[in-house]
């Protein structure tokens, strides 16, 4: 849709502006002024989903790693329509990348022409591909407005967040893949440490803005399911749902709790589908490790770095009692990542090492 603001109107501006609501399936992007690169565009989309720019990993100036991720986040959460203002001044390669974008996603493309005629890369662009025009009045009303928003979780990320589930993430053990469907947790028994809302909402809230869905889906994975490592590396785009309710994690060897089919909450699920779309968007592999990225980032952070970067980690040992205030310039204890025999089926399968954690809720040693 090729939408006619011939005034450049502000007001048709701000009601695109605020229609803006990735949530609620629509997203708006104004880009950079000034520049024609295709790179810088891929960020403004990102940027507008949320996610932090630049993406590190990938060579600076190779723009099709932030466009496939841009794809993975519009499938994932999903954005059906995308709103992009300013369209008479980009480039023909950034006309022929949204168009792109548009036919790998099924996304609804509004391209906003601020000026009473097409400028000759938009006539050009538009013009190998079926679309219908329209003026500013009648697509970007009140009408189309975006709905209230609900208070999001904005928990200051200078504080740790504890999480039970992260305590027997540490493994030593193998744990092959298989391709069978295992039962799913209820019927294993197994009650992976429960979020309250509240912290499952500050937890989604800093996981949402990596743009890298393999880190985001993974920690994710690990906090919802409780499991190890060597359990987390064996699930495949496959095992996972096509909407993203329920992942397969295996242990042939019947290590830990099995193979077990576990329930996503609400919340993990676009991070999840998210790992899976980059799979299938890059590769089309549905065999591939889901917690991989097919993209080849490098010099990313481990799973546990990762966390502690976003100040996740496992409940700590209490500290002592005549401990004092840390000095000026003094660094704090690091995190210690314990190794706990919860969800170990025989005692003699791993050496526990809790360090002086504290075990999972209802474990008794």
């Amino acid at each position: 849709m090729v939408v006619f603001d011939p005034g450049d109107d502000a007001a048709h501006t701000r009601a695109a502006l605020t229609m803006h609501h990735p949530a609620a399936g629509r997203a708006t992007i104004h880009p950079t002024p000034g520049t024609d690169s295709t790179l810088t565009l891929a960020h403004n989309l990102l940027d507008a989903l949320g996610k932090t720019t630049p993406v590190p990993g990938y060579r600076a100036t190779d723009p099709a790693p932030a466009w496939t991720l841009a794809a993975t986040w519009i499938l994932a959460l999903p954005v059906t329509r995308l709103t992009v203002l300013r369209a008479h001044l980009l480039s023909a390669r950034a006309l022929d990348d949204l168009l792109a974008l548009r036919a790998r996603t099924g996304v609804r493309l509004y391209l906003v022409c601020h000026q009473p005629r097409l400028s000759a890369a938009l006539e050009r662009a538009v013009a190998r591909t079926g679309y219908d025009m329209a003026d500013a009045d009648a697509v970007l009303s009140q009408d189309d407005q975006a709905p209230p928003r609900t208070r999001q979780a904005t928990a200051d990320t200078a504080e740790w967040i504890s999480l039970p589930a992260l305590t027997t993430l540490t493994s030593h053990e193998s744990s092959p893949a298989c391709a069978c469907t295992p039962p799913t947790a209820a019927e294993r028994g197994f009650r992976p440490p429960a979020l309250p809302s509240r912290i499952a909402a500050q937890v989604a809230h800093r996981l949402d803005r990596t743009a890298h869905p393999h880190l985001a889906a993974h920690l994710a994975a690990a906090v919802v399911t409780a499991a190890s490592t060597s359990q987390l590396d064996t699930a495949r785009v496959l095992d996972l749902a096509p909407d993203g309710t329920t992942l397969a994690l295996h242990d042939r060897h019947n290590v830990r709790q099995g193979c077990t089919t576990h329930p996503v909450p609400a919340w993990a699920q676009p991070l999840l589908r998210a790992a899976a779309f980059t799979h299938l968007l890059a590769a089309g592999e549905r065999g591939s490790a889901l917690f991989t990225d097919p993209l080849g980032a490098r010099g990313l952070p481990s799973l546990k770095d990762f966390a502690e970067h976003l100040k996740l980690r496992p409940p700590q040992p209490p500290p002592p009692p005549s401990r004092r205030k840390l000095r000026r310039g003094h660094q704090p204890t690091a995190t210690i990542w314990p190794v706990s025999g919860a969800h170990h089926a025989w005692r003699w399968t791993a050496e526990e090492n809790m360090q002086g954690c504290p075990q999972p809720p209802r474990h008794r040693p």
